[in-house]
């Protein structure tokens, strides 16, 4: 197995030779070969060990284990203990999600602290049939089934194409000692559940079934990269990027087969996920959104528009003191005292200096905002104006509004009030202007 894994690792991680690398280590069989086989290729290891707290004095015995088997190879060993069950109620999170959260918020941690650039876990061939049958049983696309992949940004695993048969007689071959997890012997979770019930089965009624798996999981992964491939012409000709997010064109979309199928490939990246609201969508009212936990999609018109979740930011207040010459936030403006008016466009207003009151205030629109437009004697509702220049929701929650005391002076880069105009009686006038 040694000289396999070496090959392996030549292939498909040399980039590993001069790196520093954390292995996730909790003592199971799967950790404790993965750390020997790296230490005997001549790579940069140390180990990272997570006490959970959830199985007593059998997790304190987890990490006797690993610190006394780390000084057995002579390498740095890092553990720390949470609190798990805490953390996981605090944050209505299930077990398994908190002590995952955990574990890879630690491991960045350790990673940053001292410098390793790489962490590798103990994943095999057995645990990428298991995460294929979860994902199976859970409804998924064509990336559900592709598997664990070997490299993740900077999470390696380099037993992938082992199987948990192979590692356990590597162990015993070389008299290795492990801890055995006696949650894993309970069928409580699905995975386990697969591990124990299922798949052993599953093996027994069908000869070669890991080999014959990796076959199939490369056809889909050629399939997926073909999609891939495809999409990224889908987007050049239906996607628009804007600088608050993109555009997806559904007029274009509507023009080519399997247009459902296609956005899911455009938004399954942006966490999208419920395949039936994308689908009620495209044939719902203008004005009409979705979320995902980080994304929102907003219909407007003929088009889907795909923004980040706006902050909390639309909720406060920025205020300008008499005097300021520049701000940069929330938006960059710069305010002048002048002698005369100049050009005028959009970014671009001149106001009578006197008629304003001190501090400035820039906010965002409120139901029931009015103003009285450039030129006109009356006022006019900021939702009607929006309404009239076809403001998406989106573009309606990127404008600012500059206050001066309760009366709006500008919509910020779209209509000046007329309160505030240059008259001939003016004498002294502020040239303010938003840039870019």
């Amino acid at each position: 197995m040694l000289q396999t894994f070496q090959k392996n690792l030549n292939i498909q991680f040399a980039f590993l030779k001069d790196k520093k690398v954390l292995v996730a280590c909790s003592g199971g069989v799967d950790s404790i070969v993965l750390s020997l086989l790296l230490k005997k290729s001549g790579i940069s290891i140390g180990l990272a060990h997570c006490n959970f707290s959830l199985r007593g004095k059998e997790s304190d015995a987890d990490e006797s284990f690993v610190i006394d088997w780390a000084d057995r190879l002579s390498i740095p060993v890092f553990t720390e203990t949470f609190d798990t069950k805490t953390f996981a109620k605090d944050n209505k999170l299930s077990t398994q999600m908190a002590a995952r959260q955990l574990r890879y918020q630690w491991f960045s941690e350790v990673m940053k602290d001292f410098d390793y650039q790489y962490i590798a876990t103990g994943h095999h061939a057995d645990d990428d049939l298991e995460t294929f049958f979860i994902n199976l049983s859970r409804g998924t696309g064509l990336q559900g089934l592709t598997g664990i992949p070997e490299i993740h940004n900077a999470i390696v695993r380099p037993l992938l194409s082992f199987s948990r048969e192979e590692i356990v007689q590597f162990a015993t071959y070389n008299n290795l000692s492990w801890r055995e997890d006696s949650s894993n012997a309970k069928t409580d979770y699905l995975r386990n559940k697969l591990r124990h019930d299922v798949i052993p089965e599953f093996k027994n009624a069908t000869e070669g079934v890991l080999q014959n798996f990796k076959k199939t999981q490369q056809f889909l992964n050629d399939s997926q990269h073909l999609i891939e491939d495809y999409i990224a012409l889908v987007y050049n000709l239906a996607v628009t990027e804007n600088f608050d997010g993109y555009t997806l064109h559904l007029q274009k979309l509507k023009e080519l087969p399997h247009t459902e199928a296609l956005l899911y490939q455009l938004l399954h990246p942006f966490g999208f996920t419920d395949w039936e609201a994308v689908s009620e969508l495209l044939e719902a009212q203008s004005g009409k959104q979705i979320f995902s936990e980080t994304h929102r999609l907003l219909k407007d018109r003929n088009v889907f528009l795909l923004t980040k979740i706006p902050s909390e930011e639309k909720k406060e207040q920025f205020f300008i003191q008499k005097n300021t010459k520049k701000i940069d936030h929330p938006i960059k403006l710069e305010l002048n005292p002048i002698d005369k008016i100049g050009y005028i466009d959009s970014s671009v207003i001149y106001v009578d200096f006197d008629t304003l009151q001190f501090p400035l205030k820039l906010r965002k629109w409120q139901k029931g905002d009015t103003f009285q437009p450039f030129g006109m004697k009356g006022k006019k509702k900021i939702s009607k104006f929006f309404k009239d220049e076809k403001l998406s929701l989106i573009a309606k929650e990127q404008v600012w509004l500059l206050c001066s005391d309760s009366k709006i002076i500008w919509i910020v880069g779209h209509r000046v009030d007329d309160r505030f105009k240059v008259t001939p009686s003016t004498k002294n006038i502020l040239k303010i202007s938003v840039k870019d």
